[in-house]
Formats: C-alpha cells, sequence, structure tokens
C-alpha cells in the first residue's frame, strides 16, 4: 500500500472475472462452489476500488459465449446473482449499480431484479459499478450499427456525421468513460469479447490468480503496475512529459 500513488489511481477499472471454475475444480469441489467464492470477492474488490477512489468499476460477469455452458451451471449462477443483488454493499458504500448486455436472454424474474437494484441505487454519488452480463462486444458494436442506420433511414443524422464520437455514444457504455485499466485473472492473455472499442488505448494487466484468489493485495499490484507506464496515447514519449 505504501508504494501506491493515491493521486494516480486509474479512474475506471475492468475486471474480467476468470478461473471461478477451475480453482473449484483444483480443490475438487463442483464448479458452482467457485462461483460462490468468486461473486464474495466481488465485494471484497468493491469495497477496496471505493475505498482507493476508484470512480468505475465494471465487471465482466456473464458473456453471451456463456450462454453454451451446462445449463446446471448457468442456472447456478443466475440464482447467484439474484440472490447477491439484495446485498446492502451497494447502499453502504454509496455505489451505484448499472448493468450493459443482452437483457432479452434474461428471465423476467432476473430483469425485475437487476432494475430494482438499478432503481435503488439510482441517487448513489459514489462510484459506479457496471456489470456485463450476457454481454460481447460484438453484439454491443453489432447494435450501434442498427441504431445509427435507423437514425440514418429516419433523417436523424446524416451519414458523413458518423465519426468515433458518435459510434461511442450509441454503445451501451455511453455514460461511463473508457477503461483505464483492464485486469484479467486465471491466466489467460485475451480479453474475450469484452470493449473491444473501449479499449483501443487501455492499459492491461494479466494475472495467473484465479478470480477466488484474487485480493486487494493482487489490486493494489495490478494499480502499481498501471502506476509505472506512461499512457502516451500516440504521442513520443517527450510530448507526454513535456505535457506532464
Amino acid at each position: 500500500m505504501q508504494q501506491l500513488d493515491y493521486n494516480h489511481i486509474p479512474a475506471h477499472i475492468s475486471i474480467i472475472m476468470d478461473g471461478n471454475g477451475r480453482w473449484a475444480q483444483a480443490k475438487g469441489q463442483p464448479r458452482t462452489a467457485g462461483h460462490v467464492e468468486g461473486v464474495a470477492n466481488v465485494k471484497v474488490i468493491t469495497e477496496e476500488a471505493v475505498r482507493l477512489g476508484v470512480k468505475y468499476l465494471s465487471v465482466y460477469a456473464f458473456s453471451t459465449e456463456n450462454w453454451n455452458r451446462p445449463m446446471p451451471e448457468i442456472e447456478a449462477l443466475m440464482n447467484l446473482i439474484l440472490a447477491n443483488l439484495e446485498d446492502e454493499i451497494f447502499m453502504k458504500n454509496n455505489v451505484r449499480f448499472l448493468v450493459i448486455g443482452d437483457m432479452s436472454r434474461l428471465s423476467d424474474n432476473i430483469r425485475k431484479c437487476l432494475q430494482s437494484c438499478i432503481d435503488r441505487t439510482s441517487a448513489n454519488t459514489g462510484m459506479t459499478m457496471v456489470v456485463a452480463l450476457s454481454y460481447s462486444s460484438r453484439w454491443e458494436i453489432t447494435r450501434a450499427a442498427q441504431l445509427i442506420a435507423d437514425e440514418v433511414r429516419s433523417g436523424k443524422l446524416k451519414a458523413e456525421d458518423i465519426d468515433e464520437n458518435c459510434i461511442s455514444r450509441h454503445l451501451t457504455t455511453s455514460f461511463i468513460p473508457d477503461p483505464d485499466l483492464l485486469i484479467r485473472t486465471g491466466g489467460e492473455l485475451r480479453i474475450s469479447n469484452y470493449l473491444l472499442w473501449q479499449c483501443a488505448y487501455t492499459e492491461f494487466y494479466f494475472t495467473d490468480e484465479f478470480w477466488p484468489d484474487f485480493t486487494v493485495e493482487s489490486l493494489h499490484r495490478a494499480i502499481i503496475a498501471y502506476q509505472q507506464r506512461q499512457r502516451r496515447f500516440g504521442k513520443t514519449g517527450e510530448q507526454v512529459t513535456d505535457e506532464e
């Protein structure tokens, strides 16, 4: 903690929480046990992110590709999500809760519970927590293209006005800044169809730790690694240094 620069905490941290199932299997437990531990760890990391002053925390909870997993595992994970939406971690920490993803594939019960949590925390003014649920970046970009096409067809938008800002406005993440730091646990070195557009200049941090083993200290290490990098956004290092 003494190595952390509290004046240089990333505003938006995004996490691909990978390795719950493998964590459980390594311990001779069913994969669902890993999801239970994983959800518990979300609370720990959320509270620490709040304490550090992170403004936005987004987590990849369930991808559109995850619908191909065994149905008992999917049902167990959805039930876990339902149970933990009633947790007071949001109100206790002044956290605003939001969701991105294809909600049409979720059950009515899940959608109602998600909306209830969104409404209940809408007035909170602290950190914003965004859960990507039934989400894929290709789905999101395709949806944005369809929305833009509809606006062009109706005359609300001219084709020549379509630029990067226009596309960003039509993404499901239009209400938050792009991630400064993306953390992936579980040892995989890819971002698995997650925030492809938004991560154009995001700093990546990969760790072999499974998500249930990712501790507060692990989060600190990731942030320290981020703080040791120079974000140039296409400029030279000298230009960035001069501007600073």
